[in-house]
């Protein structure tokens, strides 16, 4: 397995311990300890159960199982060049989604904002307006400018206004708004921070070779 603490992979055996039972069934929990970080990983679940003669469990295994220790993701984090606080409110977006949608596009909503105001360099106003002022600005590809118009429609924006008045306060949210929130979030991550720095480190290989070859380096646009 892979270490869910430090991603390491290791082969291991479980200590597993069984609980009460129910009308569905027997419930376990399963703990195993990285060798490399030495973090315990807490998982609980379902398991089967077989009896002998005498009615005493004979054997049992594990149906299904969920982490509990630590508390995953359903998706993967942002990348390393997202500014930390960009990423940190995504990530914890990303962490409460099955247990909150509404929370989770609360964090998303605020993290969109946050986006906009502080690099996409639109004026602070609600979240609607400031949505509307960078599709107008034309900077954006028209796929982005799609998804990112949807966040309102898809959220009802219109029959609810405090949702873009108050970004970070938890309300009903339509059926996936959140999820798509993090969809967006990803794209708008890819276009404002990762190709930058993936043509950052191209024009930096071929002005290296420029200066080589005896030749000077691109002219900055």
């Amino acid at each position: 397995m892979k270490c869910p603490h430090c991603l390491d992979a290791f082969h291991h055996r479980e200590d597993t311990t069984l609980l009460r039972n129910d009308i569905e069934g027997y419930y376990a929990i399963y703990t195993v300890t990285c060798p490399a970080c030495s973090k315990l990983i807490v998982s609980f679940g379902s398991a089967a159960v077989s009896h002998d003669k005498r009615g005493n469990i004979a054997f049992y295994r594990y149906e299904t199982k969920v982490l509990v220790r630590p508390k995953a993701s359903v998706r993967p984090p942002a990348p390393p060049e997202v500014p930390q606080d960009l990423s940190q409110d995504y990530h914890e977006a990303c962490l409460v989604l099955p247990d909150s949608a509404q929370a989770s596009a609360a964090l998303s909503r605020r993290c969109l904002q946050s986006l906009l105001r502080d690099h996409a360099k639109v004026k602070p106003s609600d979240l609607a307006r400031e949505i509307q002022e960078v599709l107008d600005s034309g900077k954006l590809p028209s796929y982005i400018a799609d998804a990112l118009d949807a966040i309102r429609n898809i959220g009802n924006f219109a029959a609810h206004p405090i949702k873009s008045t108050a970004t970070g306060a938890i309300h009903k949210v339509e059926p996936g708004e959140a999820e798509w929130t993090l969809e967006v979030l990803e794209t708008l991550f890819d276009f404002y921070f990762i190709q930058p720095a993936i043509l950052a480190k191209r024009r930096a290989a071929l002005d290296a070779k420029l200066v080589d070859a005896g030749k000077p380096p691109m002219k900055k646009c």
